[in-house]
């Protein structure tokens, strides 16, 4: 974070300072919400969790260098005391970002937020220095932290936004507004709590309606292929920018195709010049993903050529996401258990088939969570989609959910052992471990409550005899 006293920092979230001699202190390194994090110069949040106080840990935050904490009572040591911790990490956020001046892009949308903010910030980096979220923290409290590790330096800020109901997107632009808005998608993700597509698009739109108009730099970057996101245009101020494989949009892909290896390969073509892409992730949803950060650099100044490279070096930088692993023996495991949703859950099964031909195909899947009322028809038609693609075996993972993804494949003509229900990740891990074969593929992917990366930690370790490559 740019250094700031501690009076400073009292007088812009509200609060009162205790136990400080010094005022005038700075706080020059991160702002941390785990006293494990803190180091010298940082400023340590305290939370209250469900389980953990973090007021409890204030005077080891301390102790490891931190030159204060923000709390919402006095805690013994140098404090900025405070009624609400969250709203005033957020105004601290707010004020910072306003003083630094940084180009803020920030996306949402039902799939693939992680994967494309990962891209974003790997084609950005090549023309300037670049912040992003890391991982998935895109809520309420990540944002901000998030935020607060920008610098003088730093100027593009990319920041993931997620949404749980109408109002949350709005309320994230507020503690940081952004200059580019990029919609992804509305998909299924969460529609038991916002309770239909249409409500997660209003939520999901709220990113371009946070938007400055056109002539004051505000740009919207929009999927040309959703027609939920599409009609979003109408929703803002600022200048409108297309992307997707219609030939209507201002960033799109021609002669898409799949490399034997299942990466997709792929013309690119923006307003100033078109170039080739092959990209080293898997499946042909990313090409999608890769259109949307095109044209967010395309609009932030760089070329095709420019971001055409890009795009073909960048790797994957977040945790259990189409995250291909060959083992010794030859046995391919795709750990994409970080979540799950209709939409990505349909895409991973794609780019399993893809990845596998010639070979035997596992598709070790689990629940996907908040489908309120869908979920029965949406396991259905993940079980018959394994199915139409020739999945050489589905493993149904879990309870009633899992169940229900067997029964799809089972009314699609799945018969024999084609598919097979089974109670737990070890029952999962069991199975595997005695019906895998040298060469075969397997893809493990269900809603992050369901703790499936046991199963591919596990086959990784049952092939770790000799040296695991990693690809």
């Amino acid at each position: 974070m740019i250094a700031l006293s501690l009076a400073e920092i009292a007088e812009v979230v509200g609060g009162q300072t205790h136990d400080i001699p010094d005022p005038s202190v700075q706080v020059t390194g991160p702002v941390v919400r785990d006293s494990r994090e803190a180091g010298p110069g940082s400023l340590f949040v305290a939370f209250v969790g469900e389980r953990v106080d973090g007021h409890d840990f204030a005077a080891r935050g301390v102790g490891a260098g931190a030159v204060a904490v923000l709390a919402s009572r006095p805690v013994g040591v140098p404090a900025i005391v405070v009624e609400d911790v969250q709203a005033a990490l957020g105004a601290l956020a707010r004020y910072v970002v306003g003083r630094l001046g940084t180009t803020l892009v920030a996306l949402t949308g039902s799939a693939g937020k992680t994967s494309t903010k990962d891209l974003i910030a790997q084609v950005l980096q090549r023309a300037a220095p670049t912040v992003f979220t890391p991982g998935s923290l895109n809520n309420e409290i990540g944002l901000p932290l998030t935020a607060l590790t920008a610098t003088e330096e730093t100027k593009f800020l990319v920041l993931e936004m997620g949404a749980r109901g109408i109002g949350h997107i709005r309320y994230l632009t507020g503690l940081t507004p952004p200059k580019v808005g990029l919609v992804l998608n509305v998909g299924s993700a969460h529609i038991g709590e916002f309770g239909g597509r249409e409500q997660i698009a209003q939520a999901k739109g709220e990113l371009v309606e946070s938007l400055p108009p056109a002539e004051e730099g505000g740009a919207a970057v929009l999927n040309a292929d959703d027609p939920l996101v599409r009609a979003m245009a109408s929703r803002t101020k600022a200048k409108v920018i297309l992307f997707g494989e219609s030939g209507e949009a201002d960033v799109r892909a021609e002669n898409v195709r799949l490399t034997d290896s299942g990466q997709p390969s792929f013309r690119l073509h923006t307003p100033s010049g078109a170039s080739d892409v092959t990209m080293r992730l898997y499946g042909e949803h990313h090409v999608s993903n890769a259109l949307a950060a095109a044209a967010v650099a395309h609009e932030l100044g760089m070329s095709a050529d420019e971001i055409a490279r890009a795009l073909s070096e960048a790797g994957s930088l977040s945790r259990w996401r189409m995250e291909v692993t060959e083992r010794p023996d030859g046995v391919t495991v795709v750990n994409d258990a970080y979540n799950a949703n209709p939409e990505s859950m349909k895409a991973a099964l794609r780019a399993l088939v893809a990845m596998g031909k010639g070979r035997r195909t596992w598709a070790v899947l689990g629940k996907m969570a908040e489908l309120g009322d869908e979920a029965l028809a949406e396991h259905d038609a993940v079980g018959r989609l394994a199915v139409r693609l020739n999945v050489s075996k589905l493993v149904a993972v879990g309870g009633r959910e899992a169940a229900w993804l067997q029964l799809g494949a089972y009314n699609e003509g799945s018969w024999g052992e084609e598919s097979v229900h089974v109670s737990d990740a070890q029952a999962a891990v069991d199975l595997l471990r005695s019906e895998l074969r040298p060469g075969d593929v397997v893809l493990v992917k269900a809603s992050r409550s369901v703790g499936l990366e046991s199963v591919a930690q596990a086959l990784l370790e049952t092939g770790a005899e000799g040296e695991v490559a990693a690809r």
